[in-house]
């Protein structure tokens, strides 16, 4: 199935995508997706009316985590000058980054090197500690995209990251959220990046140095993970910042993340 979260008067709502169109989720709990996750409730819905005029929301809109993953490709790590490192490096970004499809996102004035980041991203469907990773999946709810937008010249300031990650916007999310029999494999779902209609990044979940069962295991080693959280993978080669020339975004610029199996994600730079 393929879930999104769409505004109504009276707040977030959870819908289910089929063929294009939205149709409402029967009985769904107020909240929209997230309140219908933590409801224990993703496997046993019925779609209601169909949603004439939608205006989408992230898949989750205020994630009690929001974790990335870094340099997780080692294409990527390596046109950035380093190894792929042996235990998962991460940082966090924040609600205030979300932005769903089809947003236009501000560029910070603050930054004139800001990059795209092309990822996969998975949202845990209940609470969970100390998952081994042959059961890592039962605990993923779906799959979606992220585009981990980063001001490179603040990313780099200081050796954490996050003061380049968070500006708000950075992490446009969605469409939908995809449950993993409809998605696939974890170790098989494709990912590109299109700027302006050029393709700029492409690659799959199987070239991830730590996979996704890889992930849950860890991160739910150090931490008790929550429906809804959301894991970004890491982003694959062809990142703007490691191109000669150099590809920083500008106002204008389209850029498009999509996936066979998740769809398109597209946000415009303002």
């Amino acid at each position: 199935m393929r879930f999104v979260n769409y505004a109504t008067d009276e707040g977030p709502r959870a819908g289910l995508l089929r063929d294009g169109r939205v149709f409402e989720v029967r009985d769904a709990p107020a909240g929209g997706l997230h309140a219908l996750l933590e409801a224990g409730a993703l496997g046993n819905v019925e779609p209601g009316d169909e949603v004439a005029e939608v205006e989408l929301l992230p898949p989750i809109e205020r994630p009690g985590k929001l974790i990335c993953i870094g340099r997780n490709y080692e294409a990527h790590a390596a046109e950035g000058g380093a190894e792929a490192p042996e235990t998962p490096t991460f940082f966090a970004k924040f609600a205030t980054s979300l932005r769903p499809h089809g947003a236009t996102v501000a560029l910070p004035g603050w930054s004139s090197k800001v990059d795209y980041e092309a990822e996969v991203a998975f949202v845990i469907g209940d609470r969970c500690k100390d998952v081994p990773a042959d059961r890592a999946v039962e605990h993923v709810a779906g799959y979606t995209l992220l585009n981990d937008l980063s001001a490179r010249d603040y990313q780099f300031k200081t050796p954490q990251w996050m003061p380049g990650k968070t500006f708000d916007g950075s992490a446009p999310f969605g469409p939908s959220l995809v449950t993993p029999d409809e998605a696939g494999p974890p170790d098989a779902i494709g990912i590109a990046l299109d700027l302006n209609g050029e393709r700029m990044q492409e690659s799959s979940t199987a070239k991830l140095v730590h996979s996704i069962p890889a992930l849950v295991e860890y991160l739910s080693m150090l931490m008790t993970l929550e429906a809804g959280d959301v894991v970004a993978t890491g982003t694959p080669e062809g990142v703007g910042g490691a191109r000669d020339p150099r590809v920083w975004l500008k106002a204008g610029d389209e850029v498009v993340v999509s996936s066979p199996q998740l769809g398109e994600l597209r946000t415009t730079l303002a």
